[in-house]
Parts: structure tokens; sequence; C-alpha cells
């Protein structure tokens, strides 16, 4: 039996809950909302839906047609980096082997917004040789605009001149992550972006841990905000503790994680299972899990 794809559109809107409602009821005309997840610090929100191919290329289309019309980046103020209204569109593959059904719903996406909507759009992940999100938004959507202009890149599909208010998409099909963040107290920003500097891969950390420090204006705290891309080889626990450590080290502590949108099944029990000291506890042993591996 063929499972829906996912798919994990964020959008740079945050507070106006008007346009987080718009942009939910086009998303969800098409295919099944799961979760929406919106924080005003970072101005972003986080919509998770599933459905047959069709069905996610119709409701992003719609969705970020939305964004496009009632998103304004020249108005937009927050703290989490972007270069457009619909930042990034990753669609997943709910089992590995569906990753080419992913890959030609990606495309299929990135080319209706290219027609229709007249955004400039670049494909990363398992689309884009490999290139994540973060390569595309380093300087935001003015340093964006002069790499197309000297040159040093092209949009994969339409204009080379990013709209005035709607930016660029970022399209892809990646396998799942965990967005994930973990909050500090007694901690600011660059204390922060030092322990994030330690935890994430490119700094000698975690394997597929992408991380950045953040202020947290609303809370008075600060903030080490992840991308777990293999939760496989980084188990969220081991994550937190290291997190606890170097905060404890730095005269700060962390008062609480949050998970952004939905994670798989499986990081949840590799923590459960440490935290019950069950030997070879797994994925493999949740009665949900084995039922959809028997499809």
């Amino acid at each position: 039996m063929a499972l829906p794809l996912e798919a994990v559109p964020n959008f740079s809107e945050g507070r106006d809950r008007s346009v987080i409602k718009e942009i939910g009821r086009a998303l969800a005309e098409c295919s099944q909302l799961l979760d929406v997840h919106s924080d005003v610090d970072h101005n972003r929100t986080v919509y998770t839906l599933v459905g047959g191919e069709r069905a996610l290329v119709e409701a992003l289309t719609s969705g970020i047609a939305v964004a496009r019309r009632r998103i304004d980046l020249r108005r937009h103020a927050g703290v989490h980096p972007r270069i457009g209204a619909a930042d990034v569109v990753p669609i997943v593959p709910l089992r590995p082997r569906d990753m080419d059904r992913a890959k030609e719903v990606a495309l299929d996406v990135a080319r209706r917004l290219a027609e229709e909507l007249d955004l400039s759009v670049f494909l990363y992940g398992e689309i884009g040789g490999g290139r994540g999100p973060a390569f595309f938004r380093r300087g935001g959507t003015s340093e964006l605009q002069r790499r197309i202009d000297a040159g040093e890149l092209v949009p994969d599909f339409g204009p080379a001149r990013l709209d005035p208010g709607a930016g660029g998409v970022i399209v892809g099909a990646r396998r799942p992550l965990i967005a994930f963040n973990v909050n500090l107290a007694g901690a600011d920003v660059a204390i922060a972006r030092e322990i994030a500097a330690v935890i994430r891969e490119s700094g000698g950390g975690f394997p597929g841990v992408r991380a950045l420090g953040l202020d947290l204006p609303s809370t008075g705290r600060a903030q080490v905000s992840m991308n777990v891309e293999d939760w496989e080889a980084a188990a969220l626990h081991d994550i937190v503790d290291a997190v606890d450590r170097e905060a404890r080290g730095r005269g700060a502590e962390v008062t609480g994680s949050e998970l952004v949108g939905l994670m798989p099944a499986g990081a949840a029990a590799a923590a459960a299972g440490s935290i019950l000291r069950i030997d070879g506890f797994d994925a493999s042993r949740l009665i949900e899990v084995r039922l959809l591996e028997s499809d």
C-alpha cells in the first residue's frame, strides 16, 4: 500500500494569526494538516501535512500563493534566518524507499511556484546536490540577490530577480529530521552561540546536527535552535545532556526544550529506552512502527 508523503513548509509569519490561519486553510483544502507550530520570536510558522503526490502539489501551491500575497519581507523582523515568505518547503518520505516519489513531488512544486507564482526557486537536499537551506540564507535576501547578479548562483526555476516582498523559495526532498530547540536561563545570545558551536557537527559535535544560538526577546532568554538531521546517529537525550552540561559550565541552565512540528517515533523510542534502561529498546519494539513496516 502506498503511504502518503509528508511536507513541512516553513513560512515567515509567526505573529499575525489571520495570515497563519489563511495559509493553514489553503494547505488543508487538498491535504491533511497534522500540526501548526508558530513562534513569535522566530516570526515563523511550520506546518506539517500529509497527502498523495497530486494533493501535496496542489496544497503547497495554494498555501504559498497566500503567503506571496499576505507576507512582505520588507516589513518582516524575526530571529530566524530566511530568504522567502515561504522560506523552505521540504517533501519527506515516510519510508526510505519512497524518496524517489518525494523528489518528483518537490520538482513539481518547484515548477508550479515558478510558472504560476513567478517566484525564484532554489533546490536543496536530495534534488539540490546536497546543499542545505543555510547555503542560500546566509546574508539574507540582499546577499542572495547579489550572488545571483554576480553569476555565483542561478535559481533552478523562475526569475533571476527575487520578488521584493516574497523573496524566493527553497524546495527540496529530504529524510525526516527533528527541529528541536533548547531554552536557556542565565544566558545571553553569545553563550547560546558558543553552545551551538560546540554541539553542531561542523564544530566537532553531534553528527547531522545543525545549530544556531538565538535571542528570544519575548521571554528574555536565549535558545539553542537545532535541526537534528540524523536522529539515529544523534539521540535527542544525549544532545540535551550536552547542552545542559555546556550551559552549566557557563553559569546558565536549561529551562526546557521545544519540539517544532512532529518527530519520528523512533527518536522518542530511543529516549524512552535510555530513561527506562531497557536493553535493546528501539523503534522496532513499537507496535505502530511494526504495523507500518508490515505494509
